[in-house]
């Protein structure tokens, strides 16, 4: 396996993880990666659920990995998809974050409707 990254695709978002290591052609142990938001300027308008941002594509993250989140195994399916206990995991060269701004513009104590981090930090 010449990729490096499982991102994790969960609907219309995007959340990074690495591949930590190949246990065979079949089972993979990944990690999640942390993802900050860089600046960038939405175009917000009315419309959607609350508001359409029209340029959600152009937004920019700082991806670096955590050692300190724990390793969860991910293996690839009779149809070709690799899952995790999380869901369906995307295999690329680079790491992706994409935020679906369309739909998740409801937050949890100023967060993520979907928290990234799910308790998976290690001890």
């Amino acid at each position: 396996m010449l990729n490096k990254y499982a991102n994790w695709v969960l609907h219309s978002d995007v959340n990074p993880f690495e591949i930590v290591k190949v246990i065979s052609d079949k089972t993979i142990l990944i990690r999640e990666m942390d993802s900050e938001e860089l600046a960038w300027k939405k175009d917000v308008h009315v419309g959607g659920f609350s508001a359409h941002v029209s340029n959600q594509h152009e937004q920019k993250w700082d991806i670096k990995s955590n050692p300190n989140y724990k390793t969860i195994r991910c293996r690839k399916h009779k149809n070709g998809t690799w899952h995790s206990a999380f869901g369906r995991h995307s295999i690329d060269d680079n790491p992706i974050k994409f935020r679906d701004y369309n739909f998740q513009l409801i937050t949890i104590n100023g967060g993520d409707l979907f928290p990234t981090h799910y308790s998976v930090l290690s001890n």
